[in-house]
């Protein structure tokens, strides 16, 4: 429009100079760094749905080629779900930074200075955790970013060392966070020792593993912290600030903003004409029909997890009868549950912008973390133990809903009964999918114990994924990263 000297400010080349003067100013911080996980583009929908997509127990109901990619192994560089959640990864991590470098500033004791401060280490470990086990060697930036040069010529980290780094904030969270807190949204002691319990057991160190989720066990009562005894209450937004098994959460709070600050994960897994939500769902995420047929139908996770009946344009039909929607992605299989029943009285259409809270980690991971490890350590006893705590509570049913919106009551059942003998690798691993069905989790495991070949052949829940090979177990560094950066290098395959 007439300019002729417009000059570009790098967007993320910050200063903080003169900002950081008190606590408080620490504390905005953070939180500017935990709001950056809440976004759509992170576990408000392109990381979450991508997690799904890449395990085994979530199938695609779309012709989108970002989620074909995700689906199918046949990720490119330049996929539309990774160029989202990538940035806004760093921007979280970049306000963590910025926490930390600027409570250099804050003249006050450490003893009041350095609680806040440990909830961005611990911020700037949740980023980094994920980014290691989703790229392998990523750029470690552990400071703030005032020169867009030497930005631009940083280089990737060796993973094992992203890994100790990532132990070194969460033992120095782990030592100045507070025992609880008000809101299991706040990163607290408990949360720093359950995610190094899941640091180390995703690095193969058994006894560490077991050492810091026998901490969290040991310290329950300290923590507050106990299995929800109704399953359903986990994913009942009106129920779970109620809850003592999260340990640490996002909590979207129906929040809706310009930049996509709140939550669609609903929406993304929910049926095509449901009468419920306004709306319904789109129908993109939708399990095959293999995940509920070989699920026990006695255990009440199942059908806390699992929609398979719905009211359709008014009519209540089952999972047989979905596709009545008329829409061509609608699936005539069960659908997730989780998000979709109970999202809060101020979700808006389609149950966008819920006031759900998602358990980033909670105390029946912590357990069965403990039983993981033990069972490499051949300590069976307590394996057994801490498994079967996962499973009584399983027992205990609870109240819930149909598709249709009816209220049900599950008795107490047999279901799942506790296991006897010789604890497995693949017991737990199994007790995982289960109890963390849909959660972000199931892809996570099938990285860490290199089970790909066993679940996505022929006789998986999704049947056989052709493209999948072992490169696939880290994604593609995005395209316009390395564009940008010629210092960084593309991972094997891509």
């Amino acid at each position: 429009m007439g300019c002729s000297d417009l000059e570009e400010e790098p967007v993320g080349i910050l200063s903080a100079e003169g900002f950081f003067e008190t606590t408080t100013n620490i504390q905005t911080a953070v939180d500017g760094s935990l709001t950056h996980a809440i976004n759509e583009k992170f576990w408000g929908r392109k990381l979450s749905i991508a997690l799904m997509l890449r395990s085994d127990m979530v199938s695609l109901a779309s012709n989108e080629t970002r989620r074909v990619e995700m689906n199918e192994f046949t990720t490119l560089a330049s996929n539309g779900m990774i160029s989202e959640f990538w940035p806004k990864t760093y921007q979280g991590i970049a306000a963590a930074n910025a926490a930390i470098a600027g409570a250099e500033d804050v003249d006050v004791d450490d003893a009041i200075k350095n609680p806040i401060t440990a909830q961005a280490y611990f911020a700037r470990a949740f980023y980094y955790f994920h980014l290691v086990r989703l790229f392998g060697d990523v750029p470690y930036i552990d400071e703030p970013v005032t020169d867009f040069d030497a930005a631009t010529a940083i280089t990737r980290t060796p993973a094992a060392e992203v890994y100790q780094n990532i132990i070194s904030d969460l033992e120095y969270a782990k030592t100045w966070l507070p025992s609880t807190v008000t809101s299991r949204a706040i990163p607290s002691k408990a949360a720093a020792s359950s995610y190094l319990s899941l640091v180390y057991l995703t690095l193969g160190e058994w006894q560490n593993a077991y050492d810091e989720a026998q901490e969290v066990i040991d310290n329950a009562g300290t923590y507050n912290l106990a299995l929800e005894p109704n399953f359903q209450n986990l994913f009942n937004a009106d129920a779970i600030d109620a809850s003592l098994e999260p340990i640490f959460a996002l909590d979207y709070n129906n929040f809706e903003a310009d930049d996509n600050a709140y939550d669609q994960i609903a929406p993304m897994t929910g049926i095509r004409g449901d009468d419920r939500n306004l709306g319904g769902g789109w129908s993109v995420a939708v399990p095959t029909l293999e995940v509920y047929t070989t699920w026990d139908a006695a255990d009440y996770r199942r059908a806390v997890s699992l929609d398979d009946e719905a009211s359709i344009d008014g009519t209540v039909v089952d999972y047989t009868e979905f596709d009545i929607s008329g829409h061509e992605f609608a699936k005539n299989n069960p659908y997730i549950a989780k998000y979709t029943r109970f999202p809060g009285p101020f979700a808006r259409a389609n149950a966008r912008a819920t006031s759900h809270n998602y358990s980033m980690m909670r105390y029946a991971e912590v357990l069965l973390i403990a039983a993981e490890a033990a069972v490499e350590l051949g300590d069976n006893a307590t394996a057994l133990n801490y498994v079967n705590q996962v499973r009584a509570r399983a027992r205990m049913g609870g109240e819930t809903q149909t598709g249709a919106s009816v209220p049900v009551t599950y008795a107490p059942s047999t279901v799942p009964a506790d296991l006897s003998g010789t604890v497995t690798v693949d017991d737990i691993l199994e007790e995982r999918r289960l109890e963390f069905a849909f959660e972000g989790k199931r892809w996570y495991d099938i990285v860490r114990r290199k089970i790909g070949n066993e679940v996505f052949n022929a006789s998986g829940l999704e049947g056989e994924k052709p493209f999948f090979s072992e490169d696939d177990y880290l994604l593609p560094l995005p395209e316009d990263e390395l564009e940008r950066n010629p210092n960084l290098t593309q991972n094997p395959g891509y």
